[in-house]
């Protein structure tokens, strides 16, 4: 379910990650070759879990490393519980990652598993996310690089009839119009304090019901088109919406998970490789982001050949 679980999950992750450090070896870890680059400056290791976004990120940091004079190549791993430990050790050197979703990651590491609900250190204030993060990486060896504006969290939507119909633009108009919604996502939605209790405490929408189809699925957006439930639960990166019209999230119920790159800081510490990766950062936008997942995900377009034409496109390779 890509990385949507979020917060709420950092608890289950950590709780495994005893039997997933010892499958950190040869066979989790899946290599491919980057961009190559000329090698003068040594090897880089990229990481990226099993789901197009990272896979895209991936090949954007290969492309920008190779172009500085980097050898490069990525290893895809399914999942944080497998390749978090990997670069701390030095494994893998590089990785795209998501501010907040890490940081409670790491404070259920640091602090038990039930840290990230009953003290958080991830909120919607980005600066502060970062922050937390930061201090909770330093003790691990790593390195957080700076966010950028490209954020991929939790996004519902409604179709655009049902928009028009009730006026509404914001969560809150949702709340205000008193409609009962149902909401098409994974069923962990009920539970979870940013999907159905966090929607009913911060803006006081009637939940009545979760249908279980899977977050930003096919048959999730579908069931919301044909009025079966009102709402679904996507991404802010999901480009895939035909009919469908994002709510904001004017109260920020979300937590700031901002993309940015994180580095073991013994092997990828340097401030040519943190100069390399800003220029991607510092372009990269939510909209960019959706827009290189529906090519992958809609178009079938390969990840390494949706970001070579991105990095052309944004004038970023100076080679």
């Amino acid at each position: 379910m890509r990385k949507t679980s979020r917060i709420a999950g950092a608890a289950l992750a950590v709780a495994a990650l005893t039997g997933s450090l010892a499958a950190c070896g040869g066979d989790a870890l899946e290599e491919s070759k980057g961009d190559g680059g000329s090698g003068g400056k040594g090897s880089l290791v990229i990481g990226s879990a099993s789901f197009t976004e990272s896979k895209v990120l991936a090949e954007l940091y290969a492309g920008v490393l190779a172009d500085a004079g980097y050898t490069t190549s990525i290893t895809s791993v399914k999942n944080r519980e497998l390749y978090e430990p990997s670069l701390e050790k030095g494994e893998i050197d590089i990785v795209p990652e998501y501010a907040a979703t890490l940081a409670e990651f790491l404070n259920a590491k640091a602090n038990g598993p039930k840290a990230p609900e009953e003290k958080p250190v991830a909120s919607s204030d980005a600066k502060a996310t970062v922050a937390a993060l930061t201090a909770l990486a330093e003790p691990r060896g790593l390195k957080v690089l700076p966010a950028g504006g490209a954020v991929d969290q939790n996004a519902f939507a409604v179709s655009e009839e049902f928009a028009a119909k009730n006026k509404l633009k914001t969560l809150s108009d949702l709340g205000k119009s008193k409609l009962k919604v149902k909401i098409a996502a994974g069923d962990e939605c009920e539970v979870r304090p940013f999907c159905a209790p966090g929607l009913k405490k911060t803006y006081g929408i009637d939940v009545v019901g979760i249908d279980p189809k899977g977050v930003g699925t096919p048959q999730s957006k579908q069931a919301v088109r044909d009025g079966e439930d009102q709402l679904v639960l996507t991404t802010t990166t999901d480009a895939v919406l035909d009919g469908l019209v994002f709510l904001e999230d004017d109260k920020k119920l979300q937590n700031a998970d901002n993309v940015l790159p994180v580095v073991n800081a013994k092997d990828a510490g340097a401030t040519e490789i943190a100069d390399a990766l800003a220029r991607i950062t510092n372009v990269l936008t939510t909209e960019d982001l959706a827009e290189l997942n529906r090519k992958v995900d809609a178009e079938r377009v390969k990840p390494e050949d949706a970001a070579k034409e991105y990095l052309r496109s944004k004038n970023l390779l100076k080679k």
